[in-house]
């Protein structure tokens, strides 16, 4: 596990990230936004979270679980991050905004499409601030198409995508994944357009629009099944946790707990076979090929099921290493995230939060040899650079008393509290 100090004096973060120099304004919330400007603050973008003033981003209020009355779920998406609680319904306030974007790289926003323009801060208006603004929006259908006003949330995009539809065991009702594959799809390739937006910034030093939706982020799962259905127009269903194209590969029972079985191809199937003691199931009809296994994939998995039962998960699991048969248990989450690969590969990373103590994160699933990672400061509290910020973009210590009385911002004081 990777311990890091905070360090809520910095002013831009990790200077010495891939991103530094990269200033980044966020006024998306809850988690596909938040997971772009997350990755981006990793990699040293200095991120300015900007909050509405009463609740600040919704996944604060987010109750269970929290850690010292601080949402667990915001403080997982929001690490590297400096915030300030800002009202963009006032006028005050959307003056405040623009100035922040003059001075600006990229702002992201997940909000319905719309949103922007109706508080008078729309794409159009804030690159007369700034021409060389990137304006990343995350929605849940697009900014065009015949769903283009529509709201959307994780479940909504998985099933309106055909992830339910192939989500469970055969015969099943329609399920969605266990996790929010499309909120965190969609974060990732937020930022994924950024750079791409960034690199074309630096050479000419001109701004874009760079958006993707909840839907989208959902159909890109669909590259094996959308390939089936290309191909013979036929749309797969659900098959449990094998694999639409290649058998074995699935999850398997033992004598103990269930276990994770690979036969991607002919050579690791034939590894298998004599790891359970049948070789000859390398020439039978039924099973030689991969088409023979798929076309009697129920035959196979009882015939193999039966053998695995015999032996614990463990035993199991030592032999197909032996024979070199990629092979693996099913975890619990704790277990995923206690295990020393998890923890020898950076990805649980422990800060001091000065008010919710220790706090645990998911480290950045890229690793950069000269630019890695940084993790300098936990998740903010609501409001809690305010001041600094409103100071970096030029406002006296008189302004921005003003802006905190006028209810336009508001910040931390100096007891913790936001005022």
């Amino acid at each position: 596990m990777e311990k890091h100090a905070s360090n809520p004096s910095s002013a831009t973060g990790a200077a010495k990230g891939a991103l530094a120099g990269m200033r980044v304004i966020e006024l998306s919330q809850i988690m596909a936004g938040p997971t772009c400007g997350m990755m981006l603050a990793d990699l040293g973008a200095d991120v300015i979270k900007v909050e509405k003033i009463n609740g600040g981003d919704d996944s604060r209020q987010y109750r269970d679980p929290q850690i010292n009355g601080i949402s667990a779920p915001y403080l997982m998406l929001n690490r590297n991050k400096r915030a300030i609680a800002l009202d963009l319904k006032h006028p005050e306030g959307k003056k405040v905004l623009l100035r922040m974007i003059r001075d600006a790289d990229v702002v992201t926003e997940n909000f319905r499409k719309g949103t922007m323009e109706k508080l008078g801060l729309g794409y159009e208006t804030l690159r007369k601030e700034n021409p060389g603004l990137i304006y990343c929006a995350v929605s849940g259908y697009g900014l065009s198409g015949p769903y283009a006003d529509k709201g959307g949330f994780d479940l909504v995009a998985q099933g309106f995508s055909g992830l339910m539809a192939i989500t469970g065991e055969p015969g099943g009702p329609p399920l969605r994944t266990g996790n929010s594959v499309a909120d965190i799809n969609a974060g990732l390739l937020a930022a994924f357009g950024v750079l791409a937006a960034y690199q074309h910034k630096q050479r000419t030093g001109e701004g874009q629009i760079v958006e993707t939706s909840l839907l989208e982020a959902s159909l890109q799962q669909l590259y094996w099944h959308a390939a089936i259905y290309f191909g013979s127009g036929v749309s797969p269903g659900p098959t449990g946790s094998a694999h639409v194209l290649s058998a074995p590969y699935q999850a398997f029972p033992t004598g103990t707990d269930w276990i994770i079985i690979g036969g991607a191809n002919e050579k690791n199937w034939q590894r298998i076979a004599a790891a359970l003691g049948k070789p000859e199931w390398a020439e039978d009809p039924r099973f030689a090929r991969n088409r023979d296994r798929m076309n009697n994939r129920d035959e196979l998995v009882e015939s193999m099921s039966a053998i695995l039962k015999t032996r614990s998960a463990q035993e199991w699991l030592d032999i197909f290493d032996e024979a070199g048969v990629p092979a693996g248990p099913v975890h619990s989450i704790a277990q995923a995230l206690s295990h020393p690969q998890t923890l020898a590969r950076g990805m649980v990373v422990e800060q001091e939060h000065s008010v919710a103590g220790t706090v645990r994160t998911v480290g950045m699933p890229v690793k950069l040899s000269a630019t890695p990672a940084q993790y300098h400061r936990p998740a903010p509290q609501l409001g809690e650079d305010t001041v600094a910020i409103l100071g970096e973009f030029g406002y006296s210590e008189s302004e921005i008393d003003d802006l905190i009385n006028a209810g336009v911002v508001a910040a931390i004081d100096r007891e913790g509290a936001t005022a």
